[in-house]
């Protein structure tokens, strides 16, 4: 049986298509943050009251930010999406993508334990809404900007690093991302 990582469609993710699969993701992830951003500047240099604060598309949808299963199906993707262009990268930058992709385990499985008490109905600790182990010391929006920055620091330093590989990280690349002349 062929390992998953070994299929076709995977070995040209991290290959010939390893570029255009980076720049898909990191757009999904760059929009996402913009969410998670311009909800902290309703909230801090608008004054809007948290409840009313739902970010660009939550203002239309309202819906979205209360759905715990569009919050895990991100984290889900996240972490799927970290997981499959692993491979790509090489040395330094493979070190950093899996630190990423650690902590984004983590943040996937509190989105996890958040979805179970949404669709169980029963709060962690009593609580009036779903929480999150790490959101029994810190606010719900302020912990998730956390997340977001812990796992994009480290993806966006895989990403330079594999853009400029050392001579023995370019031999072993299988894709074509690193600049030219680096």
């Amino acid at each position: 049986m062929t390992h998953v990582m070994d299929r076709p469609v995977i070995r040209s993710l991290n290959a010939e298509r390893h570029r255009a699969a980076l720049l898909v993701f990191m757009v999904v992830v760059a929009a996402h943050w913009a969410e998670h951003l311009a909800q902290a500047f309703q909230v801090y240099f608008l004054g809007m009251p948290l409840p009313e604060a739902r970010g660009v598309l939550g203002m239309p949808f309202p819906w979205l930010v209360h759905s715990e299963w569009m919050h895990y199906g991100y984290a889900l993707v996240m972490m799927i999406g970290l997981i499959l262009l692993r491979p790509g990268f090489r040395g330094r930058g493979r070190t950093w993508w899996t630190i990423a992709l650690a902590i984004q385990v983590w943040h996937h499985l509190e989105h996890l334990l958040l979805l179970v008490q949404a669709l169980a109905g029963a709060n962690l600790g009593g609580r009036p809404a779903p929480t999150s182990l790490l959101q029994l010391v810190l606010p719900r929006m302020e912990l998730h900007l956390f997340y977001n920055a812990i796992v994009f620091v480290p993806m966006v330093v895989a990403m330079v690093l594999h853009n400029k590989p050392t001579a023995e990280e370019r031999a072993e690349a299988k894709c074509g991302c690193a600049t030219v002349g680096s």
